[in-house]
């Protein structure tokens, strides 16, 4: 074999998948069909279970260095109500951070290298190559010569995105598909003042703002995918009129200078594939990709990335059983993922809240304590089953009110 593991998609999951494994010994070759730095659409957040895998990792210190600022502090506003505080402490660490993806990206690419794992860039994946239904490598081909090249591996890990070529070559089964149920468009602004991140959901809307490289602030505002090709003609127009909807925010926009251009898309699947199959796997957003609104997916991408690589190691080591291995690794993965699956999807209908909920939340947010768990909820720190539990939530606004709460959301 040429390598022990090939990567398809050097982002987030790959780059760090391939960074792990190359640090564990493995021959590791990873591709990616973009030139490094090099942006994409994003939310830019990564939870703070996000951030203490990069300290782990060693690469905390290097993004904070390279001018990510660390976000300790949130606001976040649901209807008249307002919860702000900080996040809970998860080893060691309690912030959040929301690099540019040409800074996180590059990092991690050259982080991989400098493990030991060789990353061509400008490299796209032509097909899998199999033996007798086993895939046993890949045909690649350098986009800038046209050349051909044949690798082969124990394993191919698809890390290549939410249209993943790896998934659909390799057949991977959808274990769950739900149709895209927002928009959204970004923008970034010089001179638009925050004290940190800030959330806002409304009937029809939700809007953020987060701090990010070269002092600017990331803004986010999701709409229902059915207004998108209206709401496009005009992109910048929208962005504003959602802000306007998010406290003063608009009014903080209109007072900066917007850099570059609004950006925004409705491709925005919720989708479970086979995490695994004969010589083949998927990390990050090939595996498992939801609504971009609770802003999970980089701190999951790197979840499947320590996921996946101990299951490599451990199923390729000796006499280990590698499909055992990644059969452990789906079934992880999507039970680790199932609450935020199922919690995304109703954020994304963008109902508001009601009455009773917007008592909930002004009742967390006059106590330091359940604002801290419930920012850790946010962030998946706090188990969300223990978080909204009948007994918690009773505790909070009291029987009769858990009561009305329950019959509203049954309905």
């Amino acid at each position: 074999m040429t390598v022990d593991v090939i990567v398809v998609g050097a982002r987030v999951a790959g780059a760090a998948t391939g960074m792990l494994l190359a640090r564990a010994g493995l021959r590791v070759l990873v591709v990616d069909q973009a030139h490094f730095p090099s942006d994409t659409l994003s939310t830019h957040q990564i939870q703070v279970p996000g951030v203490a895998r990069l300290a782990r990792f060693g690469l905390l210190q290097p993004l904070l260095d390279a001018g990510t600022p660390p976000t300790p502090h949130v606001r976040f506003q649901a209807g008249g109500a307002v919860v702000e505080g900080e996040f809970p402490a998860y080893q060691g660490v309690n912030m959040m951070i929301s690099p540019r993806r040409t800074v996180l990206d590059a990092l991690l690419v050259d982080a991989a290298r400098a493990a030991g794992a060789e990353v061509r860039e400008g490299c796209s994946l032509v097909n899998l190559v199999k033996d007798r239904g086993r895939v046993s490598g890949v045909h690649l081909q350098d986009r800038r010569s046209g050349r051909l090249m044949l690798e082969s591996a124990a394993l191919v890990i698809g890390a290549d995105g939410k249209h993943s070529k790896v998934a659909q070559l390799a057949g991977a089964a959808e274990r769950r598909r739900v149709a895209a149920r927002t928009f959204a468009f970004y923008g970034y602004w010089d001179g638009l003042p925050v004290k940190g991140g800030e959330i806002y959901s409304g009937t029809g809307f939700a809007a953020s703002a987060w701090p990010t490289n070269d002092g600017l602030t990331m803004t986010y505002v999701a709409g229902p995918i059915a207004n998108f090709e209206a709401i496009r003609r005009d992109p910048t127009a929208h962005l504003i009129a959602a802000l306007d909807k998010a406290g003063s925010l608009g009014e903080r926009a209109r007072g900066a200078v917007q850099v570059g251009r609004t950006r925004g898309t409705s491709d925005l699947p919720n989708l479970v594939r086979a995490g695994h199959g004969a010589g083949w796997a998927l990390a990050g957003d090939a595996g498992l990709v939801m609504d971009p609104i609770t802003g999970l997916g980089i701190g999951h991408g790197l979840r499947d990335a320590e996921l996946l690589s101990r299951a490599v190691l451990n199923g390729l080591g000796g006499a280990g059983d590698l499909p055992a291995a990644l059969t452990r690794y789906e079934k992880q993965r999507n039970r680790e993922t199932k609450p935020a699956f199922n919690w995304t999807l109703d954020v994304a209908t963008l109902r508001g809240v009601n009455e009773i909920e917007e008592q909930l939340f002004r009742t967390i947010g006059a106590d330091e304590v359940e604002t801290s768990q419930f920012f850790g909820m946010l962030t998946g720190v706090v188990p969300m089953r223990s978080f909204f539990s009948p007994a918690h939530l009773i505790r909070l606004i009291g029987v009769k009110d858990f009561l009305r709460l329950a019959r509203a959301r049954s309905r």
